[in-house]
């Protein structure tokens, strides 16, 4: 027990520190660059595409303003530590635990309150809420709105009926603050197709949260309200990946819907205690690929389907967007043979924060690996290929274990080299 209380103590202090002391940010300011800005095995790094910045963002986030457990600029000071380039606070409009000690009736504040905090930093903070619902309908992010008070509305005159939806589940009810519960109940009674409808008006994106927990199997399936959602344009994405869960059935769904793959931390607690960044581990992340870090560019390239999720080691996304991603992580350098040899050195490099795991597909073999190669973040691997005879030039096609284009399907690549035979 006394070691628990001194582990949370230290891990307290830590995100304290970091707080006080953090000023630099990992920002992208022109294709291809990378910031000078790095903590070892803390900073979420991946290169920029040939045609688009690689932008990393959580966009689903919560403080004490809904049922989060920090200040919303803790949020800021951990993305801050993280290397993030966008996080979006997205409070619960309906589900609020802390009203009672923290009353507020602006439901941006929270936002307010990360925008001031991220000032003097290269972060960008976006505007979000969550949209509380019942199953089947969920739970619903808008991000990129003007006012997060127009997506809900405690309608007075339904209080009888938000009675009566209290009763039914009493037993419930009586674990909870009384305020809170009634609160909740009368927001619940709004149509959430009016809330969705203001989010559309003011610009927003809109995305479905953890569908996986919508169900009692874990599969996630569209309702015909999603569907209509869909149809008129008031759903846009939807999380594959929420905090420690992974969903096949809602890849699958985004790829046949044509809906914008999200993947997020929605982290409540702090991120050390959730995630353990400080011992090698890593929030989810969404790589949003734009053509500029600004809030108009990020929320036009999340709107044109522009992203891929990073989540355990995994990367996830449709083939367009996750291709030109491996053809920036994995490069091939000048390949020479060796002296008085048909014996073929290569490098093999990666420049991202995946370990890359894949496998040869070519028709060449190795002399020290077989077909099962890994290369470790942010470094290389030689190899020493066995050509038969010399050639000029040499192509290798591997297929990406630690990446998915689609449910149990793997993406391919090809790296190709100029061989230099002066070295012969």
């Amino acid at each position: 027990m006394k070691n628990y209380i001194y582990n949370r103590y230290f891990y307290v202090l830590h995100i304290f520190l970091i707080f006080i002391f953090s000023s630099s940010t990992n920002g992208h300011e022109t294709a291809g660059s990378f910031s000078s800005y790095r903590i070892p095995g803390r900073t979420i790094e991946f290169p920029d595409t040939k045609n688009h910045l690689t932008i990393i963002a959580d966009l689903h986030t919560h403080s004490v303003f809904s049922d989060g457990h920090v200040w919303p600029n803790i949020r800021v000071a951990e993305a801050q530590r993280d290397g993030l380039d966008a996080i979006a606070i997205t409070e619960h409009l309906e589900y609020q635990p802390h009203i009672v000690d923290i009353p507020h009736k602006d439901r941006n504040t929270a936002y307010k309150i990360a925008k001031k905090a991220a000032e003097n930093s290269n972060l960008i903070v976006i505007s979000g809420s969550e949209i509380t619902r019942e199953n089947p309908i969920g739970h619903i992010n808008a991000i990129f709105i003007e006012d997060s008070n127009k997506l809900f509305k405690l309608d007075e005159a339904k209080k009888n009926e938000a009675e009566n939806l209290i009763e039914q589940r009493k037993d419930e009810a009586a674990k909870q603050d009384t305020e809170m519960v009634n609160h909740y109940a009368l927001a619940q009674l709004w149509p959430v197709t009016n809330a969705l409808n203001e989010a559309h008006k003011q610009g927003g994106f809109i995305f479905w949260n953890h569908p996986m927990w919508s169900a009692a199997d874990g599969i996630a399936k569209l309702s015909p309200q999603h569907k209509e959602f869909i149809k008129n344009g008031t759903l846009h994405g939807i999380e594959v990946v929420n905090e420690n869960t992974f969903s096949e059935e809602a890849l699958a769904i985004a790829l046949e819907y044509d809906l914008t793959i999200i993947g997020t931390s929605d982290v409540h607690n702090l991120i050390d205690w959730d995630y353990l960044p400080h011992r090698g581990n890593h929030r989810p992340v969404t790589l949003i690929f734009s053509e500029k870090k600004t809030q108009l560019a990020i929320k036009q390239a999340l709107m044109n389907g522009q992203t891929a999720v990073w989540y355990k080691n995994l990367l996830i996304g449709k083939k367009q967007n996750i291709q030109p991603l491996l053809e920036a992580i994995l490069t091939l350098e000048e390949a020479k043979y060796e002296k008085n040899s048909e014996i073929l050195t290569i490098n093999i490099s990666n420049n991202s924060d995946a370990k890359i795991q894949m496998v040869n597909l070519s028709d060449y073999s190795f002399m020290s690996y077989h077909d099962v190669i890994e290369i470790a973040a942010h470094s290389d691997i030689n190899l020493r290929v066995k050509t038969t005879e010399k050639k000029t030039s040499i192509s290798f096609k591997f297929k990406i274990l630690n990446a998915l284009v689609a449910p149990k399907t793997y993406p391919t690549i090809v790296l190709h080299s100029a061989i230099n035979l002066q070295s012969d």
